[in-house]
């Protein structure tokens, strides 16, 4: 699609442009089935941080049109959702971020009762990026089922692994990033899901054509969607194998914890097998990155924090103190991963304790 079928997606009128699109479809198709949702409702993006913006800022003018003015979303969530609700509140826009507690998940009740009769949207993610916990998206969808308010999902980190959630019916709008399921980075979707035949009043960002049902104008770039197509067929084709590996790998690391003192950052029961956020006494995250480099690539948090040397936003938000949080270390791997020998691993850091 790069070099032969290299056609407009939109110029339907000739065998170049009617391949590309045809070829966009099928991956719309692809990408539908691992949420269960309609093919019309994926929204080609360049990646979950366009697509957290369109859902929440999209729907700004509908909340000031309706008097709904108010928001529910967690203490937890990615910057690509925490600040465009921060830029929501400087046009007239309240919005109430709830903590979790020390399991790293935050409380569906908690998450309800925060629900008022002017909100407008509740935005809860599905797997933190930081700790890799599951958060409740399927209940806090069910304690919606009689209301009127906007479901938003940061599903980034869980789209591909984590499937049954993403699939509930009162989950109106999930923002999605092809590169976390091997697709080529840059592609990304909004699930758009209608309820009760009606989709959610969007309004785009950006203007200037009326591709992707007028929410996002642009040239598809039909090579990264039909590689985010394939991965996704190829996230559920493979899902148990995936999970195996991925679980063997998570055996080890908490093993290597273990015998080292740490403690895992987070209910490793309620957390997904591709992450883990763990911190060890005595030991500072910036010195175990640097004594590791040549032996795994590792971080004290996602990639998009791991160059801010701020405390984690995360771990302060589950209320854990100083010591565990600047002794924080994110590891996460993927089927595609080879496991490190554990063995080395945990003697280097055994020398700088």
């Amino acid at each position: 699609h790069m070099v032969e079928d290299f056609g407009n997606a939109g110029s339907r009128t000739h065998e170049y442009g009617a391949r590309s699109a045809a070829a966009s479809e099928q991956a719309r198709k692809q990408i539908a089935v691992v949420v269960d949702a309609e093919p019309a409702e994926v929204i080609f993006t360049s990646g979950a941080t366009e697509s957290d913006n369109l859902a929440i800022l999209g729907l700004a003018s509908h909340g000031l049109e309706h008097g709904r003015r108010h928001i529910v979303s967690t203490a937890i969530e990615h910057k690509a959702v925490l600040e465009p609700l921060e830029a929501l509140t400087t046009r007239g826009f309240t919005v109430d971020l709830v903590s979790p507690n020390q399991s790293g998940a935050v409380d569906v009740a908690s998450v309800l009762s925060a629900v008022r009769d002017d909100t407008l949207l509740v935005s809860v993610m599905h797997v933190n990026n930081e700790t890799g916990i599951r958060q409740p998206i399927s209940e806090v969808a069910d304690g919606l089922t009689n209301s009127d308010v906007f479901l938003h999902s940061d599903a980034a980190q869980g789209f591909g692994k984590d499937f049954a959630p993403l699939c509930h019916p009162r989950l109106d709008l999930i923002s999605l990033s092809g590169h976390k399921t091997y697709a080529p980075k840059g592609v990304g979707a909004l699930i758009v899901r209608r309820r009760n035949r009606k989709r959610p009043p969007l309004e785009p960002l950006l203007v200037g054509g009326g591709q992707e049902r007028g929410l996002r104008p642009g040239t598809l770039p039909v090579h990264l969607v039909v590689g985010f197509g394939m991965a996704a067929e190829l996230a559920v084709q493979e899902a148990n194998e995936r999970r195996e590996h991925c679980e063997s790998i998570r055996y080890d690391v908490l093993e290597m914890i273990k015998a080292l003192g740490g403690v895992v950052n987070g209910n490793p029961n309620q957390s997904v097998p591709h992450i883990v956020n763990a911190s060890i006494p005595g030991l500072d995250s910036e010195a175990v990155i640097l004594a590791l480099r040549d032996l795994v690539s590792i971080s004290n948090g996602s990639a998009c924090t791991s160059a801010s040397y701020e405390p984690s936003h995360v771990l302060t938000a589950m209320g854990l103190d100083d010591d565990r949080r600047r002794g924080a270390i994110r590891l996460s791997w993927g089927p595609g991963s080879t496991a490190p020998d554990f063995g080395m691993l945990q003697a280097q850091l055994k020398r700088l304790q």
